[in-house]
């Protein structure tokens, strides 16, 4: 049976921002999806390209979980590449986010999600020991990468901001709600 592999960041594992806590498999976006589907929930908290971590490096790790059954990936991520410890430039975003594009085997159908841009109140938040003013002007540049590196891979793309409002609390994850949403457009996307 063809499953669809959801590969991503804290937003794919379900970050709750108003607790810490992770969403319940019924409230995150790929638990939602996989109701209807079958999916293989891959998100981790602080998933990036240019992670140190091994286990939390997207392109260290993505290969383990594309077996011959992955029909579909949707993949939620880039956006912990913005944390200023990375100092990671649009540049070496870009080259980041097309490597691990170009890891993932061509018949394999990949749609897309660019994040939204980062909130001005993750500076206040918790969250302002991670990303700062440079993160936040960074993330409003992101869709014109997603943009350039779907057209020339000629993968599908989704702008999740035209869709959902990050939290308040944080300005970086989204609430129930917005969870709820972006299931329903994937569910759509996918029928």
């Amino acid at each position: 049976m063809k499953q669809i592999l959801c590969f991503g960041d804290s937003n794919t594992y379900g970050f709750n921002p108003y607790d810490f806590s992770r969403y319940s498999k019924n409230q995150r976006w790929s638990g939602i999806l996989a109701q209807n589907f079958n999916v293989i929930e891959k998100g981790a908290n602080n998933r990036a390209c240019f992670n140190n971590d091994d286990e939390l490096n997207a392109t260290k790790t993505i290969n383990k979980y594309l077996t011959e059954n992955i029909s579909d990936v949707i993949l939620q991520i880039g956006i912990n590449d913005l944390q200023f410890q990375y100092n990671t430039t649009i540049e070496d975003f870009e080259k980041g986010l097309e490597n691990l594009i170009k890891l993932i085997n061509p018949k394999i159908n990949i749609i897309l999600l660019c994040p939204n841009e980062i909130n001005n109140c993750i500076l206040k938040s918790s969250f302002s020991e991670l990303f700062n003013e440079s993160s936040i002007e960074k993330s409003k540049q992101l869709f014109k990468i997603y943009k350039k590196i779907s057209d020339k891979y000629k993968i599908h793309l989704i702008n999740l901001n035209d869709h959902l409002e990050t939290s308040k609390i944080d300005g970086l994850h989204y609430d129930a709600e917005n969870h709820k949403k972006l299931a329903q457009i994937l569910s759509d996307y996918l029928k």
